[in-house]
């Protein structure tokens, strides 16, 4: 039996405090009053062409550019790369509402791709949507930070002629095969909402070694004919067209946001470490517990940035489910649960997403019927993470054992 004396006291919507670096950089640019991207000299390239700068250096990508949100980036790698009112965008049938909501911002459809078992891309219903529905674009969702079997992935869309785009809001230093996740396609889109890898309240990043992508995607975020002052940026010379072509959506980041990005940028190594750590001292608790609970696996050639653990409860009813939840909160412990008949928080299904065209998509219905998640940041110690898995194992165990 559980000692449901024993309780979690730790908050899970408190993100680790900034870098000092951060707070003095914020400052002196506050002090200044430069804070729009172009507000500044002929001399001071200022805080957001600096890390883009940085940040293309650290994913290996040719360009990048800084967004006011991860859904703007992916409307603008939408756009950049010939996505138009009434295309067929591929995505993932579970992944959260900015996703689809960036395919329709620009006019597109979605249409919805099966997941497996380990929550990514089920890859054989990908070729056969592709294949029936002749959609040229996938906008691959890594959901939750769960890597795509990216080798079939590119596979596919080179056989086919669809261009991908990796939505990275989960995934900003995950791998495959070595390679960093974002740089398998025409682009990768990041976010640096609050609860992602980095934070600034709001943000998000398009890298791409796409010049002509690039220069189209520069213009539509908002940068007038500024765009020489970018130094992650391709040459002039691919702007030519770009700046009478594409509208101006006025999506760019502000130097404030970005002086508080940069020094998060050169602990980000360590972060992710950390993330991982944590992660793993959970599903070291969870694993005994199957069959009864299960754990996505992550394939062979996939590394995980786990800012937050999942796992599925199969047979369990709603009712059950929702004690489970009940239980849980009581003990101080914040879970989400996907199976819910209607959207709370973040958490959302296809279904509820009336802004997409109704779609079958029954094996991952029956995935997120008893799916749960839960947020872990970097604020909670290791032995936070122990006592979590402990409590996570104590309730599931009768829980399950009774159902």
């Amino acid at each position: 039996m559980s000692d449901r004396s024993v309780k979690f006291e730790r908050s899970f919507t408190q993100q680790s405090a900034l870098p000092a670096e951060s707070l003095r950089a914020a400052a002196k640019a506050l002090e200044g009053a430069r804070l729009h991207r172009y507000g500044g000299t002929p001399t001071d390239p200022g805080e957001t062409a600096l890390l883009e700068q940085e940040f293309a250096a650290w994913q290996g990508a040719k360009y990048c550019l800084a967004c006011a949100s991860g859904g703007q980036a992916m409307q603008i790698a939408l756009r950049a790369f010939g996505v138009d009112h009434g295309d067929l965008v591929l995505t993932n049938g579970f992944t959260l509402a900015p996703v689809p909501g960036a395919i329709r911002a620009v006019g597109a459809t979605p249409v919805l791709v099966e997941i497996t078992e380990d929550l990514i891309l089920d890859c054989d219903d990908l070729a056969a949507k592709a294949r029936a529905s002749g959609a040229r674009t996938l906008m691959l969702s890594h959901m939750r930070g769960h890597v795509a079997d990216m080798g079939r992935v590119v596979e596919i869309c080179d056989e086919l002629g669809i261009t991908l785009i990796e939505d990275c809001a989960h995934t900003m230093g995950a791998t495959f095969g070595g390679v960093k996740s974002g740089n398998f396609g025409g682009a990768g889109c990041f976010s640096n909402q609050t609860y992602k890898h980095m934070n600034s309240g709001e943000g998000g990043f398009l890298t791409t070694n796409d010049p002509e992508a690039m220069a189209r995607a520069i213009i539509l975020s908002g940068s007038y004919m500024n765009y020489e002052r970018h130094l992650a940026a391709p040459d002039p010379s691919y702007f030519e067209n770009a700046k009478y072509d594409c509208p101006n959506m006025s999506a760019r980041m502000d130097n404030l946001r970005a002086a508080i990005l940069r020094p998060q940028l050169a602990e980000l190594n360590a972060s992710v470490q950390g993330w991982i750590d944590r992660c793993r001292v959970l599903e070291d608790a969870l694993a005994p517990l199957a069959p009864a609970v299960i754990l996505p696996r992550p394939l062979d050639q996939a590394v995980r940035v786990g800012s937050s653990i999942q796992f599925r409860t199969p047979g369990l009813s709603a009712e059950t489910c929702q004690t489970l939840l009940d239980r849980l909160g009581a003990r101080g412990v914040e879970v989400k649960w996907f199976g819910r008949s209607e959207p709370a928080g973040f958490t959302s299904q296809h279904h509820h997403w009336r802004y997409v065209d109704p779609q079958s998509l029954p094996k991952t219905d029956l995935l997120m019927r008893d799916l749960f998640d839960m947020r872990v940041p970097l604020s909670f110690s290791m032995e936070d993470c122990a006592l979590l898995g402990r409590i996570l194992a104590e309730e599931l165990s009768e829980i399950t054992a009774t159902a």
